[in-house]
């Protein structure tokens, strides 16, 4: 078997080039104030490139005070469309600044989050739904220097989505709406927020709060919410994700119900599948280049200690997608 190779060092570049390390570090480390001659510095990088010279992190982080690792606290869920997308964007927008993305599946089986930011050394963490107080805390013990979403960050994981949907029902005419919230309970707070969303639509236009039933991704779930969601004089349904939308609209055709004509759905995520649903699926649409870049201008003005820029582009990262399940 053949042997690991060893890693190249500082050291070995220092040696190769002929310089001191601290001139090594200097140079690698591009400080200020130095005055190195032009020859000197370009056969330092022409030997680490030569030699595959990579800082490493530990040390790296104790030069800068920092590390470069982002850590995206995944939640235990199916990882659908948009959450892969969101991870592409947001990895992409993060290289721009020299930053590294590590995801970890946060759940109860997996490890704390607090103890996964202190092994890899995280210097900021960002999750799906708002940590409360006290993990926020304990992130911040383990060395995060900035933690997202805060309470309320203003981007677009705040948008009053159901709001969006509920408007768009009633703008159409339908005077009493439901809302299908997911069987899976660790979409309950985010659930809960588009729900109060569509809720204050219909309180503003004058209108009941939707009427909310859980629906799993199956028949059986479904179709109890759409017979009793039809009983209760409900034609039009905000869906918590396109998900649950197809679902909803898998129950109506069971159940001999016309979609729009009896019952309208509205999804969110506007994932590649819904325009191929049966009827084409209503969708709310988020840009997620947008969205991710607005995360990581947070992550970079909170590690520069600044003020992030007061110009959110959360409602112009969102867009409704009509089709004719509405």
């Amino acid at each position: 078997m053949t042997p690991p190779a060893k890693r190249t060092t500082s050291a070995d570049v220092a040696r190769a080039a002929g310089v001191s390390r601290a001139t090594v570090s200097y140079v690698l480390n591009d400080r200020p104030g130095q005055s190195i001659p032009e020859a000197t510095r370009r056969r330092i990088l022409d030997v680490a490139q030569r030699l595959e010279y990579r800082p490493h992190g530990t040390a790296r982080s104790l030069a800068s005070g920092r590390s470069d690792i982002v850590l995206l606290a995944v939640p235990d869920l199916p990882i659908g469309a948009s959450i892969s997308r969101f991870v592409e964007e947001l990895a992409a927008a993060l290289a721009e600044h020299g930053l590294t993305l590590v995801t970890h599946l946060a759940g109860a089986r997996g490890r704390p989050l607090p103890d996964v930011c202190a092994t890899v050394g995280a210097t900021a963490v960002i999750g799906f739904t708002p940590f409360d107080p006290d993990a926020v805390r304990a992130l911040q013990r383990a060395g995060a220097q900035v933690v997202l979403p805060p309470a309320a960050d203003g981007d677009a994981a705040m948008v009053p989505i159901g709001r969006i949907q509920a408007a768009h029902l009633i703008d159409r005419g339908h005077q009493r709406l439901g809302y299908a919230v997911p069987a899976h309970p660790d979409f309950e707070q985010m659930a809960a927020e588009r729900l109060r969303g569509a809720t204050d639509a219909c309180i503003a236009a004058g209108l009941a709060p939707p009427l909310s039933a859980s629906v799993g991704l199956d028949l059986q779930t479904a179709g109890r919410a759409v017979t009793d969601w039809i009983a209760a004089g409900v034609t039009g349904v905000c869906a918590f994700n396109d998900e649950t939308a197809m679902a909803v609209l898998a129950a109506a055709v069971h159940h001999g119900i016309r979609v729009p004509a009896e019952l309208a759905v509205i999804g969110v995520d506007d994932i590649p599948v819904a325009p191929l649903a049966a009827p084409p699926l209503t969708s709310v649409r988020f840009d997620l280049h947008a969205v991710a870049r607005r995360r990581v201008d947070l992550i970079v003005a909170g590690l520069a200690g600044q003020e992030p820029s007061p110009e959110s582009p959360a409602m112009a990262a969102v867009q409704l997608i009509q089709r004719s399940s509405t």
